[in-house]
């Protein structure tokens, strides 16, 4: 298969999946790792798609759910009384003196916004909650080390959560299904394995339609998890599925569901 053969297949597979790891796209081209690293560098020049933390990913953020990759402010603005929700109920789980870990993310940015002036300690990777944080906030804060991924706009490195240990870290994901929190993108499925590690208990974020939303990584499964917290739109199947995974449930009221 030459160059070209290899670029327009990498394309196309980016057409279907927002994101193709290089492990991935060595075994669908069945050729070496650095060949697809090679083949992901070149099409970053040309501007065809976008290298990002272990492999490549689509320039226009389009996939069969049309939900990854949109911006940060395209996230933002979508099922804003749903996350406004969501954050006003997980801010109740904080008590004066918690350190906690709040993830990237719009709907964690909420919750973020609502603990910025309570006497807490705040661990974030989230570059905009660390802004807004540093210019309005009073409470401690801590931000991750590492490199900026603009994608997800958040910071990662090497030790980016040790030594921060906290009684609470609050994530959302992309989607969520039977198997649990779902990720695109394999630097948030490493982000989560990591602040898991750190925190006594471990609070999901997650909007009821987040559950019809695919993706191809499991974040966290549901043994991980200890509460989530979901819109009243939420199917009377999905939440069967999480009773009878044994997460603790609470469901907050938009006047949008089934619960």
């Amino acid at each position: 298969m030459s160059d070209s053969d290899r670029h327009h297949r990498i394309l196309e597979l980016l057409r279907s999946s927002p994101f193709a790891s290089a492990r991935d796209l060595s075994e669908n081209l069945q050729v070496s790792v650095a060949t697809v690293r090679r083949d992901i560098d070149k099409l970053d020049e040309q501007g065809l798609a976008r290298k990002v933390y272990g492999g490549i990913s689509a320039i226009d953020g389009a996939t069969a759910h049309g939900v990854f990759a949109r911006t940060y402010a395209e996230r933002s603005a979508v099922d804003v009384t749903v996350k406004d929700a969501i954050a006003a109920e997980a801010a109740t789980m904080v008590q004066d003196g918690d350190a906690v870990i709040v993830h990237g993310g719009s709907t964690c940015f909420r919750l973020g916004e609502r603990l910025a002036r309570r006497n807490i300690r705040l661990f974030t990777n989230s570059m905009p909650l660390a802004a807004v944080i540093g210019e309005t906030g009073t409470c401690a804060l801590t931000i991750a080390g590492g490199e900026l991924h603009r994608e997800p706009l958040i910071l990662h490195g090497a030790g980016s959560a040790e030594p921060f240990f906290a009684s609470k870290f609050f994530l959302s994901a992309q989607g969520a299904d039977e198997r649990g929190l779902l990720e695109s993108h394999p630097l948030l499925v490493d982000v989560a394995a990591r602040y898991a590690a750190c925190a006594d208990r471990i609070v999901a974020l997650v909007a009821s339609s987040k559950f019809v939303v695919g993706a191809r990584q499991v974040s966290l499964p549901w043994s991980r998890i200890d509460t989530i917290i979901v819109d009243d739109g939420l199917s009377s199947e999905h939440r069967k599925m999480l009773e009878d995974m044994g997460v603790e449930l609470r469901i907050v009221a938009t006047g949008s569901g089934e619960a």
